[in-house]
């Protein structure tokens, strides 16, 4: 199963993206594990340095902007 994290302090770009991510899953309707993760500490030890940032199966797939759902559904379909 595909393994997703939103990455953000809780700003309102990565509510975007965390909104954006849910909306590409549905419309692909896919089985993801999707974690939001809030706390600085976590985001830190997975390498990412500016937020928001989106990690899809341990490997960075966007940081510091926000994709649209077209993209988004682009990078879990690879």
């Amino acid at each position: 199963m595909t393994k997703i994290e939103v990455l953000g302090t809780g700003c309102a770009k990565c509510k975007r993206l965390f909104a954006n991510t849910e909306q590409a899953i549905k419309e692909l309707n896919i089985t993801v594990d999707l974690v939001k993760i809030e706390k600085l500490d976590e985001i830190t030890e997975r390498g990412v340095m500016m937020t928001p940032a989106l990690i899809i199966d341990d490997e960075i797939a966007a940081e510091g902007r926000v994709p649209d759902v077209k993209e988004i559904k682009a990078m879990l379909t690879v």
